[in-house]
């Protein structure tokens, strides 16, 4: 039966009041937060577990880390699709990845793309997919065969090689070209929420070798002088992060670009806007990434910096580095990386030791302002317990699901609310049914979300507590045994979330009689 008595004053109260009780409510149960996770497939770290595998096989794997990590209530998946100059979807650009197939260049077996495939299953899970590009990284390895149809081997002059891998030249103009086409061919095909890059421009420094860019850096200066060669190579990076969002945007305005940088800028010891940290590294001086430019000028939708330190670090610490990164998010989202694949019952640190330390930074991630969320490196680190970190986060600090902030300067209109919602019985108990929401990108529903309340007046705020379901399937199934043992939740409302996470007010309530 549906009810609209008092509709437009619960709506009224919902608008007015919502964000008043949310924020009285535990924070563990904010209902906007990022919760990522990266899926990387470089080396197989985590996945495909087998390269060349049966396909069925590596979809199954797929699907069952997907499963794990919707159990912990993450709602996005930072898929790797090009880890080393190759791809883990069908590109005329690049050939298929090593890492997919056991040799580079080589299809499928039986046609399988991955990034189609895990993008839909992302979505029915109600989880954003982020397509995770390694700009420049050639080979791990110098034994590493490259496919004829490499760009690389077709263009060694883009090259160089440094220790004992190879990467493309950030001072190439046609590089920057390349790069940028490639993502944009994704962009053009897959619906994918998100491009990601991350920590890798120019290579981490190798003791006692330098970079060996002096002819690409006469060739293509750029009225940089001699003693600027470090400004240049950062100008090159900025060209390239310029370039991308350009063309991420202007494609599909919806996608979002964010970065994952090294997890310390600059250092207050060479720049009194660094942070107060004495690790050494920096994105700034070591990657020649300006990341804190690419925010001033708006160029990326969201940083999210790999803060792979424990709480109270001596040179590094974590809390530290987590403030610094809120308080200079300069207008866009800032989320933090964490570092699970750390603990272990022998780590060289007794902070990694035991579940305390990921649980704690959890914390900070939630208590300082500027930051919205988090992502946890890397994914198969779910499918244990972790030292009891599991129960942890599934009962307590990861306990309820949460929708991913909304980016407003993209878009903060909420699409229209769901209609013509229905009931019936199905086989093992009854089934809620909808309306999908259509129209443009921007006004469609990209996920449902259903609450269900015990009590009729319970309406006036939707909280992450009370959901149920988050999914881009437009039905919700309510088990027979739910309904006899339970009988909980009575009363239901749906609502719709378009691509940049605006939600729309409810649908008529439901009831559901047990």
């Amino acid at each position: 039966m549906l009810l609209n008595k008092s509709r437009s004053l619960l709506v009224l109260t919902l608008i007015i009041f919502s964000g008043v009780l949310f924020a009285q409510k535990n924070i563990s149960l904010k209902k906007h937060e990022f919760r990522g996770a990266w899926i990387a497939t470089v080396a197989n770290i985590d996945w495909p577990l087998q390269r060349g595998g049966d396909v069925a096989k590596q979809k199954h794997d797929l699907s069952v880390l997907l499963d794990t990590l919707k159990s912990y209530n993450l709602n996005a998946v930072i898929f790797q699709i090009r880890p080393t100059s190759d791809a883990l979807y069908h590109s005329s650009y690049e050939p298929w990845s090593k890492y997919l197939t056991g040799s580079q260049g080589k299809m499928p077996a039986q046609y399988f793309d991955p990034l189609a495939f895990v993008i839909r299953e992302c979505h029915l899970r109600g989880m954003e997919l982020h397509a995770w590009f390694n700009p420049y990284r050639i080979k791990q390895s110098q034994d590493d065969v490259l496919s004829d149809s490499n760009i690389a081997k077709i263009h060694p002059d883009w090259t160089f090689q440094y220790g004992k891998k190879s990467y493309f030249d950030p001072g190439i103009p046609q590089v920057r070209d390349w790069v940028a086409n490639v993502v944009s061919d994704v962009v053009r095909r897959y619906d994918v929420d998100a491009i990601h890059f991350d920590d890798y421009f120019y290579p981490y420094p190798i003791a006692g070798e330098q970079l060996p860019d002096s002819l690409t850096f006469r060739k293509y200066t750029n009225q940089f002088s001699e003693s600027q060669l470090k400004d240049w190579r950062r100008n090159n990076v900025n060209l390239i992060i310029k370039q991308l969002s350009d063309s991420i945007h202007s494609i599909k305005p919806w996608v979002k670009f964010g970065i994952s940088p090294f997890g310390v800028w600059r250092e207050r010891r060479s720049d009194l806007r660094g942070s107060d940290t004495t690790g050494g590294m920096t994105n700034y001086d070591h990657l020649y990434a300006d990341v804190l430019l690419w925010q001033e000028m708006k160029w990326i939708d969201y940083m999210l910096p790999q803060i792979y330190w424990y709480r109270g670090q001596p040179r590094v610490d974590y809390e530290t580095l987590a403030h610094w990164w809120g308080e200079n998010n300069k207008g866009r989202h800032c989320y933090v990386g964490n570092a699970l694949y750390k603990m272990k019952p022998n780590a060289s640190s007794n902070a990694w030791q035991s579940c305390n330390e990921p649980i704690e930074q959890i914390k900070i991630d939630r208590e300082v302002e500027g930051v919205s969320g988090f992502s946890f490196y890397s994914a198969k680190f779910f499918k244990t317990n972790m030292m009891g970190l599991k129960d942890s986060l599934r009962n307590t600090y990861l306990s309820t699901p949460a929708l991913t902030p909304n980016m407003s300067w993209i878009d903060s209109l909420p699409p229209s609310f769901p209609t013509n919602v229905a009931i019936k019985r199905v086989k093992g108990g009854r089934q809620i049914y909808w309306d999908p929401i259509l129209g443009g990108e921007f006004n469609k529903a990209q996920f449902y979300v259903v609450y269900g309340f015990n009590n009729y007046n319970e309406f006036a705020n939707l909280s992450s507590k009370d959901i149920l379901q988050i999914s881009s399937k437009t039905t919700f199934e309510i088990p027979r045994k739910f309904l006899r043992l339970f009988r909980r939740k009575k009363y239901y409302v749906i609502t719709s979330v378009d691509r940049l996470s605006n939600e729309s007010i409810f649908s008529e309530i439901f009831e559901v009689k047990q």
